[in-house]
């Protein structure tokens, strides 16, 4: 697998997680400290080694990665601080379409 597909998995594994809070919210909220956790925690190693000096992306790349990952944060702080499923469907897309790119990019 390449570090690439293996990315996109993880990505993958992080939405299917928010989206089974999303889509049983009643029966499932207790799971969505969890998912969250996972999201940042991956998020927080993507924007880590994105934004190193010696990474080979391109500064353009880098910047939009460093945006991204900050409204994910912020839509994470907000989701904590007031619980609603409609807040998910951001994350969700978010951590798709990236996989998505990532796996066309392999």
């Amino acid at each position: 697998m390449s570090p690439r597909d293996l990315e996109a998995d993880l990505l993958m594994k992080a939405a299917a997680k928010l989206q089974r809070v999303f889509d049983d919210w009643g029966n499932r909220r207790c799971e969505l400290d969890e998912a969250l956790l996972y999201n940042r925690k991956l998020w927080t190693i993507f924007v880590s080694s994105a934004t190193r000096p010696e990474h080979p992306l391109p500064g353009p790349v880098k910047q939009n990665i460093t945006s991204l990952s900050m409204f994910i944060f912020n839509r994470t702080i907000s989701i904590q601080s007031d619980p609603r499923p409609d807040k998910l469907p951001s994350l969700i897309t978010i951590n798709r379409e990236i996989a998505a790119g990532l796996r066309s990019s392999s």
